[in-house]
Parts: C-alpha cells; sequence; structure tokens
C-alpha cells in the first residue's frame, strides 16, 4: 500500500490506491483481492469502491468483480492529450534530428497507448495515429514499457492481453518475450524488428520520471533504420527521453 504522505487527504490518497491497481491488475477484481493489495481493510474497500462506482470511476461486472469506470476513460483520454501537447516540442525536434518518425507511448491497462507523435520529413515514412492501442509484446514502445515492469505483472499483462502475432516476426511465447526484456534491460534500449509491421524497423528507449511506464521511439524503413542508425540514434533518443520526462514531471508539479 502506498502511504500517505505530509499534506494529502488521506481519503483521496486511498481512493487513487484502488484506481491505480484496478489499472496496474488490468482485469476485473474481487473487493477481497483490492483489500489484500491495498493492506485495507474490507469496509473501507467497500465504501471506497461503492463511491467510485457512483461516481462512474469503477464499475462492478455481473461477477461481482470490478474494474475500471467509463469516467476513468475521459480522464485519460484528456490527460493524454494535454501530455501529448506538452511533449510534443521534444518529439518534433526529434524526428528533425534523425529523419524518422517519434512516437511517445504509455501503459494503458494491458496495452500500450501512443500519446504524442511527429513525423518525419520523408517522403516515405511512418504515422502511427495518437490514441492508436497496440499489444506491448510486438512493439518497441511496449517491450521498453513491458522491461520497466516486474515479471509477475509482465505476466498478468500478456494473460489478459495474449499474444496476437502481427507478423511472423512477433514473438509469440512468453519465456521468449520474458528472455527479450531481460537484454532490453542489459543495453538499455528495444528494437521492434519487424514485429509490428513488416519492412519497419524502431528502436525504443524508456522515459525517466514518468509517472506511467512510457517509453520514446524513433521508427522508419528497415533501408534506413538500419543497425549503423541505431547506433547514432540511441544516445539521442535519450537524451530526449530525460527531456520529455521532465516535461512530465513539471507538469505534474
Amino acid at each position: 500500500m502506498t502511504m500517505t504522505r505530509p499534506g494529502e487527504v488521506q481519503s483521496v490518497a486511498r481512493a487513487i490506491d484502488v484506481l491505480e491497481l484496478l489499472a496496474d491488475l488490468g482485469r476485473p477484481t474481487a473487493l477481497s483481492e483490492i483489500s489484500e493489495e491495498t493492506g485495507l481493510p474490507l469496509p473501507t474497500i467497500h465504501r471506497l469502491i461503492r463511491t467510485l462506482v457512483a461516481r462512474g470511476y469503477a464499475r462492478q461486472l455481473p461477477s461481482r468483480r470490478y474494474t475500471l469506470g467509463p469516467r476513468a476513460v475521459r480522464i485519460g483520454e484528456v490527460a493524454g492529450r494535454q501530455l501529448g501537447a506538452g511533449t510534443r516540442p521534444h518529439l518534433e525536434r526529434l524526428a528533425r534530428e534523425l529523419g524518422e518518425s517519434a512516437n511517445l507511448a504509455m501503459l494503458d491497462g494491458d496495452m500500450a497507448v501512443y500519446v504524442a507523435q511527429a513525423s518525419s520529413t520523408q517522403s516515405m515514412r511512418m504515422f502511427t495515429e495518437v490514441g492508436r492501442r497496440v499489444h506491448c509484446h510486438c512493439t518497441g514502445v511496449g517491450k521498453t514499457i513491458l522491461a520497466q515492469l516486474p515479471s509477475e505483472q509482465v505476466r498478468a499483462i500478456i494473460g489478459s492481453a495474449g499474444m496476437p502475432p502481427a507478423t511472423p516476426s512477433s514473438l509469440t511465447t512468453l519465456d521468449d518475450l520474458l528472455a527479450e526484456l531481460a537484454l532490453i534491460r542489459s543495453r538499455g534500449y528495444a528494437i521492434d524488428d519487424g514485429e509490428q509491421e513488416l519492412g519497419v524497423r524502431c528502436f525504443a528507449v524508456a522515459v525517466p520520471g514518468s509517472p506511467t511506464p512510457a517509453a520514446l521511439s524513433i521508427s522508419g524503413p528497415e533501408t534506413r533504420v538500419t543497425a549503423d542508425f541505431g547506433e547514432n540514434a540511441v544516445p539521442i533518443l535519450r537524451d530526449a527521453a530525460a527531456a520529455v520526462g521532465e516535461q512530465m514531471l513539471g507538469s505534474a508539479g
């Protein structure tokens, strides 16, 4: 359970803990599990959930388990747009410097969602729609996000979302994915080598300081985005990711 910090309102902090738990688990959850995971008494959880359901931030399923509600979706969408507006200038500079498309994505339940994008000026370029949700196991940003999480949370995400292959190059087993995540943690960046879209290669790094696991990527045709390109791009990506992380922290403060 997250400890209440000085100056925080305890009931608000507890409600946020419950919402974050529902988001992190990414699946319908029983009151008893919420109580166990947060360390709060069951009567307290019942009161919090009842209020969240009444306000639309949580919903009760016929199974008497709980998930996030429609009001949480609206808040998330607006926050994503606002966040994208603040970080877009960093992505535009990155796209200009490297000559390829830059993307910022964050964890959204059991998927990754693109919250900002800057397109390449090349005639043949990659375009990702802001708001698009993608599986984590077959994208550079998604694998980078998973690499920031403990193995048990990765297993829960894959158990919920599955590992449908987007291309013949996509990873299809949890063991292969866990091995890939260990490699990403070791070298500090991820590669999507035609795993989401044939002929497209992507390099991605984590965004330090992001309140929600996030990743920044550069992508383009594999004929241009080569291993040599990646060797030059990764340090530039890391600098841009640090600037985006500072922007996020500044927005939160």
